[in-house]
């Protein structure tokens, strides 16, 4: 396989043609900014864009969370979101606690 190919694969990437064009407009400094991102990535501008903008936009559609249920599972979803479970004393202890973040 040849290096290219190797490298794209890695990448998650296909070998499929990209004829599809996307235009952009951006100040000199965000420009500035993702050549720079881009090129500790080893990347070129257009890649890096490509690459960031995909993984953002998969993230957006995965965080959509939609799911399907027969009629039994949903009616069963229904009673346990209406009857929810009182919280115990070790959920009432973590909820209380300080995040590690915050001194």
């Amino acid at each position: 396989m040849p290096q290219a190919a190797r490298a794209d694969a890695r990448r998650g990437r296909s070998a499929a043609r990209k004829d599809d064009v996307i235009q952009i407009r951006a100040s000199a400094e965000t420009k500035a900014i993702l050549n720079r991102a881009a090129t500790l990535r080893g990347q070129k501008l257009s890649e890096f864009m490509l690459d960031s903008a995909r993984r953002q936009a998969e993230e957006t559609l995965l965080d959509q969370r939609l799911f399907f249920l027969d009629a039994r599972a949903h009616e069963k979803l229904l009673v346990l979101l209406d009857n929810p479970v009182m919280p115990n004393k070790e959920l009432r202890a973590r909820m209380n606690r300080k995040p590690p973040w915050v001194e």
